[in-house]
């Protein structure tokens, strides 16, 4: 049984995406692409190119738990909250 992290406020102008996993994901960037297609709150995210989202891992915009987040963090199952700066919900 896994236990859910405590929800955190999402900072401002940042997007947040709640990854919720049945097993241990070895790749962010994979998991995270995946999750923004499907999402309906941000358009400009979900549409987003594969260099731009590059990009956000580059300039460091992409942290978990307050942390930057790397494309080859690895995620365990559970929930995981990502955060996204410069976006919000649309």
């Amino acid at each position: 049984m896994t236990s859910e992290p405590p929800k955190t406020e999402v900072p401002k102008n940042h997007f947040r995406v709640t990854l919720v996993l049945n097993f241990k994901k070895p790749r962010l960037d994979q998991v995270l692409l995946e999750e923004l297609r499907k999402q309906n709150r941000n358009l400009t995210l979900r549409n987003i190119s594969r260099t731009q989202f590059k990009e956000l891992f580059q300039k460091r915009k992409i942290r978990i738990k307050g942390q930057i987040a790397t494309p080859s963090s690895s995620l365990a199952a559970g929930t995981t909250y990502v955060d996204i700066q410069g976006f919000e919900n649309s």
